[in-house]
């Protein structure tokens, strides 16, 4: 049989999508570059916005006129059967939570190129008022240690070197069977071999109650310093309209705690602008946030009102006021980046080499996993050492030494 995948949204969604896509492949299957070309079309879905959703659903139309199409991920449970037709089927939640549990721990790795992370835990444990990833994922569901180390063997043997754990809150991994993000960070880092360890995005909750272990399970030189701790806002009353669990000192706290031990840090976050209720005094204090604890990586997002939420039916402030606020958030967030960046060169990094770029160069990643452009031919997964000569938007130059 030939299949043909399709994955979009977050680093779990496509990772998820790939290991699925591998869950189905005998020896006698193939993974083909085109849909045409295919017997069955799998499509790992994302609904965080709106926009989103509805580009999912065109896709899914498209792919549904070469043949069949199975649709994964976050929007089946949004959808129900409203997408079901003759060419189109979908994984319901409850069959893809069962895959977790099963299967999932034991798929052998055919195609490995399909998926960028190892997913850790499924569902996560916040009530945020705005989020339909948990309506979409439900409770939290964790990994086996032993299985994830399993699966890291696997990249590994493969020649992989940038081992990716993934989720919707890799903090709040094994809360359900009695472990830590912080025992499986130690774990994954101390199997043999020269790799590198990205952990992924955590929510402040639950960072802050596994906080003096998580600090001292990165100390490992195998583990990016690279911090991804979404905050959505700075003002204190919008946090607990969203329902957040947490102050934004909580956040501060966190980003302080953790530039302290390790110094050079990249911190990556998360804004919701133009939350219901948001007031310019509200957007003020995030601005002070940002400003304060100057995250190198701020993803912002215009508030979109999705089903199933207690905000579906609230409304934004006018449309004016978030375009206003959204740019001079940009504008921050580049003025940081440049900053960050600039003060970066003529150092000297050793840097992980994980894609070829543009004319003549290669892009690798730094300590802080910050990308950094190199000239010349280098094998992928290698480790370079250069010095930093220059900066550019949103990337590192480096020369080889």
């Amino acid at each position: 049989m030939k299949y043909y995948l399709e994955s979009y949204g977050c680093t779990l969604s496509k990772s998820e999508a790939g290991l699925y896509l591998n869950s189905l492949l005998t020896d006698q299957d193939t993974v083909v570059s085109a849909p045409e070309q295919a017997d069955l079309r799998i499509i790992g879905t994302c609904v965080v916005v709106k926009h989103t959703e509805n580009k999912m659903i065109r896709r899914i139309q498209e792919l549904s006129s070469s043949g069949k199409v199975r649709v994964i991920g976050c929007l089946p449970p949004v959808s129900g059967n409203s997408l079901e037709t003759e060419n189109i089927e979908t994984l319901k939640p409850q069959e893809f939570r069962n895959f977790y549990r099963g299967s999932f721990d034991s798929i052998e790795i055919r195609e490995p190129g399909v998926f960028d992370g190892i997913p850790i835990n499924q569902g996560c444990t916040g009530s945020c008022n705005f989020c339909i990833s948990r309506v979409a994922r439900g409770k939290l569901l964790s990994r086996s240690p032993d299985k994830i180390e399993q699966q890291v063997k696997m990249q590994l043997a493969r020649g992989i070197k940038e081992v990716r754990l993934t989720s919707l809150d890799t903090a709040a991994y094994g809360k359900d069977i009695g472990e830590n993000l912080a025992n499986l960070v130690r774990r994954v880092s101390s199997i043999d071999g020269d790799f590198r360890v990205r952990v992924g995005m955590m929510e402040p909750a639950n960072t802050s109650a596994i906080l003096n272990e998580l600090i001292a399970s990165y100390s490992a030189h195998k583990v990016f310093k690279f911090l991804h701790l979404p905050v959505q806002s700075g003002s204190d009353r919008i946090l607990e309209l969203m329902n957040r669990g947490y102050q934004s000192s909580a956040f501060s706290d966190i980003v302080h705690a953790f530039r302290t031990a390790f110094g050079d840090m990249t911190v990556s976050t998360d804004i919701i602008c133009g939350y219901p209720g948001e007031t310019q005094d509200d957007f003020n204090e995030t601005v002070e946030l940002i400003q304060r604890t100057r995250p190198e990586i701020i993803n912002i997002t215009r508030f979109s009102p999705r089903p199933f939420t207690p905000d579906f039916n609230r409304k934004p402030p006018s449309s004016n006021d978030v375009k206003e606020w959204s740019a001079k958030l940009s504008a921050l967030h580049k003025e940081i980046l440049r900053e960050a960046l600039e003060g970066q060169v003529n150092t000297v990094k050793i840097v992980l080499i994980t894609e070829n770029g543009k004319q003549g160069t290669v892009v690798g990643r730094d300590s802080a996993y910050r990308p950094v452009v190199i000239p010349g031919e280098f094998q992928k997964y290698s480790f370079v050492e250069c010095e930093i000569v220059d900066a550019g938007e949103t990337y590192l130059i480096g020369k080889p030494v």
